[in-house]
Protein backbone atom coordinates (compact mmCIF):
# COMPACT_ATOMS: atom_id res chain seq x y z
CA UNK A 1 0.00 0.00 0.00
CA UNK A 2 1.33 3.42 -0.88
CA UNK A 3 0.20 6.51 0.97
CA UNK A 4 0.16 9.53 -1.32
CA UNK A 5 -0.97 13.00 -0.34
CA UNK A 6 -0.43 16.28 -2.05
CA UNK A 7 1.90 18.60 -0.23
CA UNK A 8 2.64 22.25 -0.30
CA UNK A 9 5.56 22.32 2.05
CA UNK A 10 8.28 20.37 3.58
CA UNK A 11 5.52 18.21 5.08
CA UNK A 12 2.96 16.33 3.04
CA UNK A 13 -0.64 17.25 3.02
CA UNK A 14 -1.64 15.03 5.85
CA UNK A 15 -0.70 18.32 7.29
CA UNK A 16 -3.27 19.50 4.82
CA UNK A 17 -1.42 22.58 3.83
CA UNK A 18 1.96 22.67 5.53
CA UNK A 19 4.01 25.07 3.49
CA UNK A 20 7.50 25.31 2.12
CA UNK A 21 9.86 26.94 4.62
CA UNK A 22 10.75 29.56 2.04
CA UNK A 23 7.29 30.14 0.67
CA UNK A 24 4.86 30.64 3.54
CA UNK A 25 1.49 32.36 3.24
CA UNK A 26 1.44 36.06 2.53
CA UNK A 27 2.84 38.01 5.48
CA UNK A 28 0.27 38.78 8.13
CA UNK A 29 0.00 42.13 9.84
CA UNK A 30 2.28 42.61 12.83
CA UNK A 31 0.98 40.59 15.74
CA UNK A 32 -0.29 42.37 18.78
CA UNK A 33 1.32 41.63 22.08
CA UNK A 34 0.26 38.37 23.67
CA UNK A 35 -2.51 38.84 26.17
CA UNK A 36 -5.15 36.95 28.08
CA UNK A 37 -7.77 37.72 25.41
CA UNK A 38 -5.78 35.84 22.77
CA UNK A 39 -5.31 32.89 25.08
CA UNK A 40 -9.02 32.75 25.88
CA UNK A 41 -9.85 32.91 22.16
CA UNK A 42 -7.45 30.04 21.47
CA UNK A 43 -8.83 27.87 24.27
CA UNK A 44 -12.42 28.56 23.23
CA UNK A 45 -11.62 27.62 19.63
CA UNK A 46 -9.94 24.36 20.68
CA UNK A 47 -12.81 23.52 23.03
CA UNK A 48 -15.38 24.19 20.29
CA UNK A 49 -13.57 21.97 17.78
CA UNK A 50 -13.24 19.19 20.35
CA UNK A 51 -16.92 19.45 21.30
CA UNK A 52 -18.04 19.23 17.66
CA UNK A 53 -15.99 16.10 17.00
CA UNK A 54 -17.07 14.40 20.23
CA UNK A 55 -20.73 15.26 19.67
CA UNK A 56 -20.51 13.69 16.22
CA UNK A 57 -18.89 10.56 17.65
CA UNK A 58 -15.62 11.31 15.87
CA UNK A 59 -13.26 11.31 18.83
CA UNK A 60 -10.96 8.76 17.16
CA UNK A 61 -10.77 10.91 14.05
CA UNK A 62 -9.94 14.01 16.09
CA UNK A 63 -7.15 12.16 17.89
CA UNK A 64 -5.65 11.00 14.61
CA UNK A 65 -5.82 14.52 13.13
CA UNK A 66 -3.98 15.83 16.20
CA UNK A 67 -1.34 13.12 15.73
CA UNK A 68 -0.85 14.14 12.08
CA UNK A 69 -0.53 17.82 13.02
CA UNK A 70 2.10 16.90 15.62
CA UNK A 71 4.00 14.91 12.96
CA UNK A 72 3.90 17.87 10.57
CA UNK A 73 5.08 20.30 13.23
CA UNK A 74 7.96 17.97 14.08
CA UNK A 75 8.84 18.09 10.39
CA UNK A 76 8.86 21.89 10.55
CA UNK A 77 10.83 21.73 13.79
CA UNK A 78 13.56 19.93 11.87
CA UNK A 79 13.83 22.85 9.45
CA UNK A 80 13.58 25.34 12.33
CA UNK A 81 16.32 23.86 14.52
CA UNK A 82 18.81 23.28 11.70
CA UNK A 83 18.20 26.78 10.29
CA UNK A 84 18.81 28.33 13.71
CA UNK A 85 21.89 26.16 14.24
CA UNK A 86 23.34 27.17 10.87
CA UNK A 87 22.85 30.89 11.53
CA UNK A 88 20.00 31.52 9.09
CA UNK A 89 17.32 34.05 9.95
CA UNK A 90 14.02 32.51 11.02
CA UNK A 91 11.12 34.91 11.57
CA UNK A 92 8.00 32.75 12.12
CA UNK A 93 7.03 29.34 13.49
CA UNK A 94 3.26 28.78 13.37
CA UNK A 95 0.76 26.00 13.82
CA UNK A 96 -2.14 26.44 11.40
CA UNK A 97 -2.99 29.08 8.80
CA UNK A 98 -5.30 32.07 8.45
CA UNK A 99 -6.13 34.57 11.19
CA UNK A 100 -3.91 34.60 14.26
CA UNK A 101 -5.47 33.19 17.41
CA UNK A 102 -2.43 33.64 19.59
CA UNK A 103 1.22 34.53 19.14
CA UNK A 104 4.23 35.65 21.11
CA UNK A 105 7.53 37.11 19.94
CA UNK A 106 10.84 35.89 21.32
CA UNK A 107 13.68 37.89 19.86
CA UNK A 108 13.27 38.04 16.08
CA UNK A 109 10.98 34.98 15.93
CA UNK A 110 7.20 35.00 16.27
CA UNK A 111 5.62 31.78 17.56
CA UNK A 112 1.90 31.20 17.45
CA UNK A 113 -1.30 29.43 16.49
CA UNK A 114 -3.63 30.35 13.62
CA UNK A 115 -7.28 29.61 13.09
CA UNK A 116 -7.17 26.83 10.48
CA UNK A 117 -5.52 23.75 12.05
CA UNK A 118 -4.42 22.29 8.72
CA UNK A 119 -0.68 22.03 9.30
CA UNK A 120 1.90 24.70 9.94
CA UNK A 121 5.00 26.43 8.61
CA UNK A 122 8.38 27.93 9.44
CA UNK A 123 9.55 31.05 7.61
CA UNK A 124 13.26 31.07 6.70
CA UNK A 125 14.55 34.24 5.08
CA UNK A 126 15.72 33.99 1.46
CA UNK A 127 14.75 30.41 0.77
CA UNK A 128 14.79 31.05 -3.00
CA UNK A 129 16.56 33.53 -5.28
CA UNK A 130 13.15 35.04 -6.14
CA UNK A 131 12.46 36.31 -2.63
CA UNK A 132 13.04 39.98 -1.82
CA UNK A 133 15.27 40.26 1.24
CA UNK A 134 16.42 43.37 3.09
CA UNK A 135 20.10 44.13 2.55
CA UNK A 136 20.92 43.74 6.24
CA UNK A 137 19.33 40.24 6.28
CA UNK A 138 20.93 38.97 3.08
CA UNK A 139 24.06 37.51 4.79
CA UNK A 140 21.78 35.29 6.92
CA UNK A 141 19.50 34.24 4.06
CA UNK A 142 19.25 30.56 3.19
CA UNK A 143 20.45 31.21 -0.34
CA UNK A 144 23.71 32.76 0.91
CA UNK A 145 24.75 29.80 3.04
CA UNK A 146 27.35 27.17 2.13
CA UNK A 147 26.17 24.17 0.17
CA UNK A 148 26.38 21.76 3.11
CA UNK A 149 24.24 23.97 5.35
CA UNK A 150 21.55 24.29 2.69
CA UNK A 151 21.50 20.52 2.23
CA UNK A 152 21.12 19.94 5.98
CA UNK A 153 18.31 22.48 6.38
CA UNK A 154 16.50 21.39 3.22
CA UNK A 155 16.53 17.70 4.14
CA UNK A 156 15.95 18.14 7.89
CA UNK A 157 12.18 17.71 7.60
CA UNK A 158 12.48 14.33 5.90
CA UNK A 159 15.20 13.24 8.31
CA UNK A 160 12.82 14.09 11.14
CA UNK A 161 10.19 11.76 9.64
CA UNK A 162 12.66 8.87 9.65
CA UNK A 163 13.67 9.67 13.23
CA UNK A 164 9.98 9.57 14.22
CA UNK A 165 9.56 6.26 12.38
CA UNK A 166 12.57 4.79 14.18
CA UNK A 167 11.31 5.92 17.60
CA UNK A 168 7.89 4.41 16.89
CA UNK A 169 9.50 1.16 15.72
CA UNK A 170 11.59 1.07 18.90
CA UNK A 171 8.44 1.55 21.00
CA UNK A 172 6.83 -1.39 19.18
CA UNK A 173 9.83 -3.65 19.75
CA UNK A 174 10.22 -2.76 23.43
CA UNK A 175 6.48 -2.96 24.11
CA UNK A 176 5.43 -5.93 22.00
CA UNK A 177 8.67 -7.73 21.11
CA UNK A 178 10.24 -8.81 17.84
CA UNK A 179 8.92 -11.31 15.31
CA UNK A 180 9.94 -14.94 15.68
CA UNK A 181 9.54 -18.13 13.64
CA UNK A 182 6.79 -19.29 16.00
CA UNK A 183 3.09 -18.72 15.33
CA UNK A 184 0.41 -17.26 17.55
CA UNK A 185 -3.22 -18.43 17.49
CA UNK A 186 -5.44 -15.38 16.86
CA UNK A 187 -8.76 -17.24 16.74
CA UNK A 188 -10.34 -20.65 16.15
CA UNK A 189 -12.23 -21.34 12.93
CA UNK A 190 -15.74 -22.73 12.77
CA UNK A 191 -16.20 -25.26 9.97
CA UNK A 192 -19.59 -25.55 8.33
CA UNK A 193 -21.17 -28.91 9.17
CA UNK A 194 -18.39 -29.87 11.61
CA UNK A 195 -19.17 -29.87 15.32
CA UNK A 196 -15.58 -29.56 16.54
CA UNK A 197 -12.41 -28.85 14.57
CA UNK A 198 -9.12 -30.64 15.30
CA UNK A 199 -7.91 -27.51 17.13
CA UNK A 200 -11.02 -27.48 19.34
CA UNK A 201 -10.66 -31.20 20.06
CA UNK A 202 -7.04 -30.62 21.08
CA UNK A 203 -7.96 -27.76 23.42
CA UNK A 204 -6.15 -24.98 21.53
CA UNK A 205 -7.39 -21.45 22.22
CA UNK A 206 -6.74 -17.88 21.15
CA UNK A 207 -3.55 -16.52 22.67
CA UNK A 208 -1.63 -19.80 22.44
CA UNK A 209 1.80 -19.71 20.84
CA UNK A 210 2.85 -22.80 18.89
CA UNK A 211 6.61 -23.26 19.30
CA UNK A 212 7.27 -26.72 17.83
CA UNK A 213 5.88 -29.70 15.94
CA UNK A 214 6.98 -33.20 17.01
CA UNK A 215 9.71 -31.64 19.13
CA UNK A 216 11.24 -29.60 16.30
CA UNK A 217 11.24 -25.79 16.24
CA UNK A 218 10.31 -23.88 13.09
CA UNK A 219 12.89 -22.84 10.50
CA UNK A 220 10.63 -20.02 9.25
CA UNK A 221 7.20 -18.50 10.00
CA UNK A 222 5.76 -20.54 7.09
CA UNK A 223 7.02 -23.85 8.45
CA UNK A 224 3.98 -24.53 10.62
CA UNK A 225 1.51 -24.18 7.75
CA UNK A 226 3.66 -26.35 5.49
CA UNK A 227 3.88 -29.14 8.09
CA UNK A 228 0.16 -29.12 8.85
CA UNK A 229 -0.67 -28.95 5.15
CA UNK A 230 1.11 -32.22 4.36
CA UNK A 231 0.00 -34.10 7.51
CA UNK A 232 -3.58 -35.00 6.61
CA UNK A 233 -4.72 -37.87 8.86
CA UNK A 234 -1.40 -37.96 10.73
CA UNK A 235 -1.34 -37.11 14.42
CA UNK A 236 1.33 -34.54 15.29
CA UNK A 237 2.45 -33.21 18.66
CA UNK A 238 2.47 -29.45 19.09
CA UNK A 239 4.52 -27.58 21.66
CA UNK A 240 2.08 -24.91 22.86
CA UNK A 241 3.08 -22.02 25.11
CA UNK A 242 0.54 -20.03 27.12
CA UNK A 243 1.38 -17.60 29.95
CA UNK A 244 4.97 -18.83 29.94
CA UNK A 245 4.06 -22.52 30.35
CA UNK A 246 4.70 -24.99 27.51
CA UNK A 247 2.46 -28.03 27.14
CA UNK A 248 2.32 -30.83 24.57
CA UNK A 249 -0.87 -31.11 22.50
CA UNK A 250 -1.73 -33.88 20.04
CA UNK A 251 -3.75 -32.89 16.97
CA UNK A 252 -4.72 -34.62 13.71
CA UNK A 253 -5.03 -32.34 10.64
CA UNK A 254 -8.00 -32.97 8.36
CA UNK A 255 -8.32 -32.41 4.62
CA UNK A 256 -10.03 -29.17 3.75
CA UNK A 257 -11.92 -30.77 0.88
CA UNK A 258 -15.64 -30.14 1.32
CA UNK A 259 -15.12 -27.75 4.25
CA UNK A 260 -16.11 -24.06 4.18
CA UNK A 261 -15.02 -21.25 6.49
CA UNK A 262 -17.07 -18.04 6.32
CA UNK A 263 -18.38 -19.12 2.92
CA UNK A 264 -14.92 -19.88 1.46
CA UNK A 265 -14.05 -23.44 0.48
CA UNK A 266 -10.75 -24.86 1.70
CA UNK A 267 -8.29 -26.83 -0.44
CA UNK A 268 -7.42 -30.51 -0.05
CA UNK A 269 -4.33 -29.89 2.10
CA UNK A 270 -4.36 -30.33 5.88
CA UNK A 271 -6.03 -27.94 8.32
CA UNK A 272 -6.63 -27.90 12.07
CA UNK A 273 -8.95 -24.89 12.24
CA UNK A 274 -6.88 -21.99 13.54
CA UNK A 275 -6.16 -18.46 12.38
CA UNK A 276 -2.51 -17.72 13.00
CA UNK A 277 -0.07 -14.85 12.86
CA UNK A 278 3.66 -14.53 13.33
CA UNK A 279 4.46 -14.62 17.03
CA UNK A 280 6.48 -12.00 18.89
CA UNK A 281 9.20 -12.49 21.46
CA UNK A 282 10.74 -10.06 23.94
CA UNK A 283 13.95 -8.24 23.03
CA UNK A 284 16.66 -6.62 25.13
CA UNK A 285 17.35 -2.89 24.59
CA UNK A 286 20.40 -3.45 22.39
CA UNK A 287 18.75 -5.93 20.04
CA UNK A 288 15.65 -3.72 20.06
CA UNK A 289 17.63 -0.88 18.48
CA UNK A 290 18.82 -3.16 15.70
CA UNK A 291 15.34 -4.62 15.18
CA UNK A 292 13.77 -1.14 15.03
CA UNK A 293 16.28 -0.14 12.38
CA UNK A 294 15.51 -3.27 10.37
CA UNK A 295 11.77 -2.57 10.62
CA UNK A 296 12.19 0.99 9.34
CA UNK A 297 14.45 -0.28 6.56
CA UNK A 298 11.85 -2.82 5.49
CA UNK A 299 9.10 -0.19 5.57
CA UNK A 300 11.28 2.14 3.49
CA UNK A 301 12.00 -0.56 0.91
CA UNK A 302 8.29 -1.39 0.64
CA UNK A 303 7.28 2.26 0.24
CA UNK A 304 9.96 2.96 -2.37
CA UNK A 305 8.62 0.02 -4.35
CA UNK A 306 5.09 1.32 -3.86
CA UNK A 307 5.94 4.84 -5.04
CA UNK A 308 7.70 3.48 -8.13
CA UNK A 309 4.74 1.22 -8.97
CA UNK A 310 2.21 3.99 -8.38
CA UNK A 311 3.94 6.60 -10.53
CA UNK A 312 4.80 4.13 -13.30
CA UNK A 313 2.75 4.07 -16.53
CA UNK A 314 1.09 0.82 -15.42
CA UNK A 315 0.31 2.36 -12.03
CA UNK A 316 -1.30 5.38 -13.67
CA UNK A 317 -3.43 3.09 -15.85
CA UNK A 318 -4.40 1.01 -12.82
CA UNK A 319 -5.59 4.10 -10.93
CA UNK A 320 -7.67 5.24 -13.92
CA UNK A 321 -9.22 1.76 -14.21
CA UNK A 322 -10.18 1.91 -10.53
CA UNK A 323 -11.87 5.27 -11.04
CA UNK A 324 -13.79 3.90 -14.03
CA UNK A 325 -14.60 0.44 -12.65
CA UNK A 326 -16.28 -0.16 -9.29
CA UNK A 327 -15.18 -3.79 -9.41
CA UNK A 328 -11.50 -2.87 -9.80
CA UNK A 329 -11.82 -0.20 -7.09
CA UNK A 330 -13.43 -2.58 -4.59
CA UNK A 331 -10.78 -5.21 -5.25
CA UNK A 332 -7.97 -2.71 -4.70
CA UNK A 333 -9.64 -1.41 -1.53
CA UNK A 334 -9.92 -4.95 -0.16
CA UNK A 335 -6.26 -5.79 -0.92
CA UNK A 336 -4.28 -2.55 -0.41
CA UNK A 337 -0.96 -4.29 0.25
CA UNK A 338 -0.88 -5.89 -3.20
CA UNK A 339 -2.72 -3.26 -5.25
CA UNK A 340 -1.70 0.12 -6.66
CA UNK A 341 -3.97 2.30 -4.56
CA UNK A 342 -2.98 5.92 -3.78
CA UNK A 343 -4.46 7.28 -0.57
CA UNK A 344 -5.74 10.81 0.01
CA UNK A 345 -6.11 12.72 3.27
CA UNK A 346 -9.57 11.19 3.67
CA UNK A 347 -8.15 7.72 3.15
CA UNK A 348 -5.33 8.34 5.63
CA UNK A 349 -7.85 9.50 8.23
CA UNK A 350 -10.01 6.44 7.55
CA UNK A 351 -7.01 4.14 7.98
CA UNK A 352 -6.06 5.96 11.17
CA UNK A 353 -9.47 5.37 12.73
CA UNK A 354 -9.43 1.69 11.70
CA UNK A 355 -5.92 1.30 13.10
CA UNK A 356 -6.99 2.73 16.46
CA UNK A 357 -9.84 0.21 16.62
CA UNK A 358 -7.37 -2.59 15.78
CA UNK A 359 -5.12 -1.62 18.70
CA UNK A 360 -1.97 0.29 19.59
CA UNK A 361 0.32 -2.04 17.65
CA UNK A 362 -1.59 -1.44 14.41
CA UNK A 363 -1.71 2.33 14.98
CA UNK A 364 2.04 2.54 15.57
CA UNK A 365 2.74 0.48 12.44
CA UNK A 366 0.52 2.78 10.37
CA UNK A 367 2.27 5.87 11.75
CA UNK A 368 5.64 4.35 10.83
CA UNK A 369 4.41 3.85 7.27
CA UNK A 370 3.01 7.39 7.11
CA UNK A 371 6.28 8.93 8.30
CA UNK A 372 8.34 6.87 5.87
CA UNK A 373 6.21 7.85 2.87
CA UNK A 374 6.16 11.50 3.96
CA UNK A 375 9.94 11.45 4.27
CA UNK A 376 10.36 9.87 0.84
CA UNK A 377 7.89 12.11 -0.97
CA UNK A 378 9.43 15.23 0.51
CA UNK A 379 12.78 14.31 -1.01
CA UNK A 380 11.51 13.97 -4.57
CA UNK A 381 14.02 16.12 -6.50
CA UNK A 382 11.51 18.61 -7.87
CA UNK A 383 10.06 21.85 -6.57
CA UNK A 384 8.12 22.60 -4.42
CA UNK A 385 9.22 19.56 -2.39
CA UNK A 386 12.20 19.79 -0.04
CA UNK A 387 14.10 17.51 -2.39
CA UNK A 388 13.66 20.12 -5.12
CA UNK A 389 15.43 22.75 -3.00
CA UNK A 390 18.16 20.24 -2.18
CA UNK A 391 18.54 19.44 -5.89
CA UNK A 392 18.85 23.15 -6.72
CA UNK A 393 21.53 23.58 -4.04
CA UNK A 394 23.42 20.55 -5.37
CA UNK A 395 23.16 21.81 -8.97
CA UNK A 396 24.49 25.25 -8.00
CA UNK A 397 27.39 23.68 -6.12
CA UNK A 398 28.29 21.50 -9.12
CA UNK A 399 28.12 24.47 -11.52
CA UNK A 400 30.26 26.73 -9.31
CA UNK A 401 33.86 26.65 -10.47
CA UNK A 402 36.73 27.21 -8.09
CA UNK A 403 37.76 30.84 -7.88
CA UNK A 404 34.58 32.12 -9.49
CA UNK A 405 31.43 33.68 -8.01
CA UNK A 406 28.86 31.24 -6.68
CA UNK A 407 26.55 30.07 -9.47
CA UNK A 408 22.84 30.90 -9.01
CA UNK A 409 20.33 28.70 -10.82
CA UNK A 410 17.37 30.30 -12.57
CA UNK A 411 14.58 28.24 -11.02
CA UNK A 412 12.00 29.86 -13.31
CA UNK A 413 13.30 27.55 -16.06
CA UNK A 414 12.03 24.63 -14.00
CA UNK A 415 8.48 25.94 -13.85
CA UNK A 416 7.21 24.12 -17.00
CA UNK A 417 8.50 20.79 -15.65
CA UNK A 418 7.06 21.57 -12.23
CA UNK A 419 3.70 22.41 -13.79
CA UNK A 420 3.58 19.07 -15.64
CA UNK A 421 4.53 17.18 -12.49
CA UNK A 422 1.95 18.98 -10.36
CA UNK A 423 -0.72 18.31 -13.00
CA UNK A 424 0.12 14.61 -12.91
CA UNK A 425 0.12 14.67 -9.11
CA UNK A 426 -3.26 16.42 -9.16
CA UNK A 427 -4.72 13.52 -11.18
CA UNK A 428 -3.54 11.07 -8.53
CA UNK A 429 -4.82 13.25 -5.67
CA UNK A 430 -8.28 13.78 -7.21
CA UNK A 431 -8.50 10.09 -8.10
CA UNK A 432 -7.50 9.12 -4.56
CA UNK A 433 -10.13 11.45 -3.09
CA UNK A 434 -12.84 9.91 -5.26
CA UNK A 435 -11.75 6.34 -4.47
CA UNK A 436 -11.50 7.00 -0.73
CA UNK A 437 -15.03 8.42 -0.67
CA UNK A 438 -16.71 5.95 -3.04
CA UNK A 439 -14.64 2.84 -2.18
CA UNK A 440 -13.11 3.22 1.31
CA UNK A 441 -9.92 1.29 1.80
CA UNK A 442 -9.89 -1.57 4.30
CA UNK A 443 -7.13 -1.65 6.90
CA UNK A 444 -4.82 -4.56 6.00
Amino acid sequence: MTLIAKESSGAPAAAAGAQDPGAPPPPSPPAPQSNSGQIVRLLVGLALITAIFLAAGLGDLLLFIVILIVIVMLHELGHFLTAKWSGMKVTEFFVGFGPRLWSVRRGEIEYGVKAIPAGGYVRITGFTVLEDVAAEDEPRAYRQQPFWKRIIVGSAGSVMHFIIAFVLALIIVLSFGVTSNNVSVMALDHWSGVARTPAQLAGLKAGDTIVSVDGKSFASPNSFGDIIGRSVGKTVTLGVEHDGVVRQVRVTPESGRGISVDGQKLTSKGYIGVQITQALKSANPWSAISSAGVNVGQATSAEVSGVVRTFSPSGFVSVIHQVASSKDADQAAAHPTTSVRPVSLIGIANLGVQAQHAGLYSLLELLIEINVIFGLLNMLPILPFDGGHVAVAAYEWIRTKKGQAYYRADITKMFPVVAVFLALLAVFVVSALFLDIAHPIKFP
